[in-house]
């Protein structure tokens, strides 16, 4: 039989069926960030009265829910 135990084992099953999972849970997080503050610079651009083409903010509300939303549904299921 194996000499490992059986928690390692699982973590390491479990690991192998989803690698890189904490990479990607940081990648998510650092764009979420720099989505939500890409989106505060332009607010604050909009409202000291500048011009910005509206596909710009329409793909930085896009960021600002689709990388939160990757982060949700990348958490653990434990």
């Amino acid at each position: 039989m194996s000499k490992i135990d059986p928690k390692l084992r699982k973590k390491l099953l479990k690991e192998s069926q989803a690698p890189f999972n904490g990479l990607r849970r940081i990648l998510w997080i650092a764009f979420s960030g720099s989505a939500f503050l890409g989106l505060l610079i332009m607010l604050s651009k909009i409202a000291t009265g500048s011009e910005l083409p509206q596909n710009n903010i329409l793909i930085q509300l896009g960021a600002c829910i689709l990388f939160p939303t990757l982060l949700f549904f990348d958490r653990k299921k434990d």
